[in-house]
């Protein structure tokens, strides 16, 4: 063994006093006494495994001012996440094998922590499905427009879902009807008008419609950021093979929140009611939602400031997800156990990676949790080249130290490795 840590850590759900063995960066062994040439006691730290977000806009090509692999993977590190996977709306859009395979070369050469790379689903690449499932992680479908995004005529969903069925790779909808949203348009000053032209029958039509579309499919099926209560209660009754993540800003804002500079909670699908949010946040307890995304969507402060109508959709999270529902979790807001398959086990499972659990012969992807160190968020020490966060002064809690395949990557607050140290993750 190169390694082994000790400490309590989170094994087939309950927290346990054990030795952790590593090699080739590889959990090798899960004892009660272990030791290598090198071992380090965390003492009453808790050992968990490092989250995975599966869905991130690092803006890595065309859009580098606003994000790129470096600065994204450099705050997905910082805040406990060891893998994250990249959305095709950038410039150009990850919809060919070649731009998949550009992609796939640039965070390798950037990123501090692993990766995976969707393709997007448009009109023109129908017909090499196949082939991009060679490359990509996973498929993206925009069933309403949003930002950059690649898009699909309706009609043909169901051939493209057989298609992506044969490939068994998971395909994640952005469902918000097109159709629905056309009816809804109009000027935009706030955020109460931008709630207005997305209302949630928006994401209601589009549920059912990726519900009954995927019927006698088997195909696993991903709807990102849900955020209404109507679309809850519709996939209170889903298919097994369907699943559902929700974002922090979903779970933890509301319109009715006292908001200054509105423009930077601009988002699609919009920031909601009360009602909503606490539907949602009970229904991460309850089991309904299957993981928590952070939808990490960097825009600069610049873009950020124009007037409401022309400023950009989307909010950065990747760095604070974590530690925001690891304070919560203190404050038994949600069950630590919970927040564990919510942000590790459930999203290694959808993405078929062999990450997220601490098992043996998984990713040594492991994070020191001090559940005593509790800070402030503060912009100024994030890492996104956006530089700010909806969530400035919420309490959250850091982990102490990060492990990616065996390897420190973070420690003493400071970054451990080299760019290009992430490597793509494969199923």
């Amino acid at each position: 063994m190169d390694l082994t840590i000790e400490g309590k850590a989170f094994l087939n759900g309950v927290f346990d006093d054990c030795c952790i063995g590593i090699k080739d960066g590889k959990i090798s062994a899960i004892k009660k006494v272990l030791k290598a040439d090198t071992h380090i006691n965390f003492g009453k730290k808790l050992i968990i495994p490092a989250g995975i977000d599966i869905h991130v806009h690092f803006r890595d090509p065309g859009m580098t001012h606003k994000e790129d692999f470096k600065s994204g993977s450099l705050a997905a590190a910082f805040g406990g996440v060891s893998c994250f996977f990249d959305m095709p709306n950038t410039i150009p859009q990850t919809t060919t094998v070649q731009t998949i395979s550009d992609k796939i070369i640039s965070a390798g050469k950037k990123s501090f922590v692993d990766f995976g790379i969707y393709s997007g689903i448009n009109n023109n690449n129908l017909n090499i499905i196949d082939e991009l499932s060679k490359k990509c992680s996973g498929f993206k479908i925009y069933l309403g427009g949003s930002t950059n995004s690649p898009r699909v005529d309706y009609k043909n969903i169901k051939d493209i879902l057989k298609k992506i069925s044969k490939t068994y790779k998971p395909v994640l909808f952005h469902a918000e009807d097109q159709e629905e949203l056309n009816k809804h348009e109009g000027n935009e000053e706030n955020i109460s008008d931008h709630l207005r032209t997305r209302p949630s029958i928006c994401e209601e039509i589009s549920i059912k419609n990726i519900i009954n579309s995927t019927n006698g499919l088997n195909i696993k099926t991903h709807i990102c950021h849900l955020s209404s209560i109507e679309g809850l209660e519709l996939l209170k009754k889903r298919p097994n093979n369907i699943s559902c993540g929700v974002t922090p800003h979903h779970l933890l804002l509301s319109i009715q929140n006292k908001i200054e500079n509105q423009t930077f909670y601009k988002v699609n699908p919009p920031i909601r009611s009360e009602f909503d949010k606490e539907a949602l946040f009970n229904a991460i307890n309850e089991g309904t939602i299957d993981l928590i995304e952070s939808d990490h969507a960097p825009h600069t402060i610049e873009e950020k400031e124009k007037d409401f109508n022309e400023a950009p959709s989307g909010l950065p999270g990747v760095e604070t997800m974590l530690p925001l529902f690891l304070y919560l979790a203190k404050k038994e807001k949600v069950y630590l156990s919970r927040l564990i398959s919510l942000i590790c086990e459930n999203p290694a499972e959808l993405l078929g990676i062999s990450k997220g659990r601490i098992e043996v012969g998984r990713d040594a992807d492991l994070l020191i949790i001090d559940l005593r160190n509790e800070v402030k968020i503060k912009s100024e020490n994030l890492h996104s080249k956006c530089g700010w966060t909806p969530f400035e002064n919420w309490n959250a809690i850091f982990p102490s130290l990060v492990f990616v395949r065996g390897e420190k990557v973070i420690e003493s607050n400071e970054i451990q490795v080299s760019q290009g140290f992430g490597k793509f993750t494969e199923a």
